[in-house]
């Protein structure tokens, strides 16, 4: 199988067509023991949900594999699998000693790119397990963004901005991997170059179920100069009135002039005084009594 012929034509290439079907059943379709397969080195997928695998399960349990694995022979007897992760697994679950199998060629490459097509075709995978492989075949096996993109059936651009999130701290990749937060969220935090100000802002997102406009304004917010940080809401200032009432008051206790002078939520309180004497008279009334 040569990568251009398998993947050009996706999961369907791994599959025998109508012509093919009754030479296939006798040279490559067959019941394999299960304990002979291997799980794919090169699956994408990470996580799978134990509930919707248990009901698989009881689905092959009553009805059987109503699509058959497709393996790859490593050694005389021994297979690896390329796709039907979730099959195999489940079958094993459902206490099957054999499962129907398609016996195809395909190297590294051809493994790790057939199980991501077949996990995005079918809405798999996460966002972290699908930019994880993405990043296998451009490292391991030299593919630029392009040629990825175009094996996949994405934009190129889809396929570099999640490349970017393998840039995220750890504790993002983890919210992104539950869903915590979404590939949006994560593309706001990753336009935050202080560290301590992309966590708080991770923070408020999870603590808060902000939007992904909600995180976006607040990322405006702080990369305005002076921010490190989310934006937190200032202390309202004192009423101009209370403070002239205040200011009366302590005049009339003091015998002087006295006012408040506010900026923001914080401020000063002034006392005049005209002389020595008046001063220690001052510090007598405010500090003995």
């Amino acid at each position: 199988m040569t990568k251009r012929s398998a993947l050009g034509k996706g999961l369907n290439a791994l599959l025998p067509g109508d012509d093919e079907q009754e030479e296939a059943r006798g040279r490559d379709y067959f019941l394999c023991p299960v304990g002979a397969i291997k799980p794919n080195t090169y699956q994408p997928r990470e996580e799978m949900d134990d509930t919707a695998l248990a009901e698989l399960a009881a689905s092959i349990r009553e009805k059987g594999i109503l699509q058959p694995l497709v393996v790859t022979e490593t050694r005389p007897g021994a297979y690896e699998l390329i796709a039907g992760e979730r099959r195999l697994r489940a079958s094993k679950l459902a206490g099957l000693t054999e499962v129907p199998v398609i016996l195809k060629e395909a190297s590294p490459q051809d493994r790790l790119e057939l199980a991501l097509i077949e996990n995005i075709q079918r809405q798999n995978l996460n966002p972290l397990e699908e930019a994880r492989a993405y990043e296998r075949l451009t490292g391991e096996f030299g593919l630029t963004q392009e040629e990825v993109a175009a094996q996949v059936g994405k934009e190129r651009s889809t396929v570099a901005n999640l490349l970017r999130i393998l840039n995220l701290p750890e504790y993002a990749k983890e919210d992104l991997a539950r869903g915590t937060i979404t590939l949006g969220h994560a593309r706001v935090l990753l336009g935050i170059e202080n560290q301590e100000a992309a966590r708080g802002l991770r923070d408020e997102i999870v603590a808060k179920g902000l939007t992904v406009r909600q995180a976006e304004q607040l990322a405006k917010a702080i990369k305005k100069p002076g921010r490190s940080g989310p934006r937190k809401k200032a202390a309202p200032a004192l009423p101009d009135s209370y403070c002239r009432t205040v200011s009366t008051e302590l005049a009339g206790y003091l015998g002087t002039k006295s006012r408040i002078v506010q900026n923001g939520s914080r401020g000063k309180l002034e006392i005049e005084y005209n002389s020595p004497e008046e001063l220690k008279r001052l510090l007598g009334i405010i500090v003995i009594r």
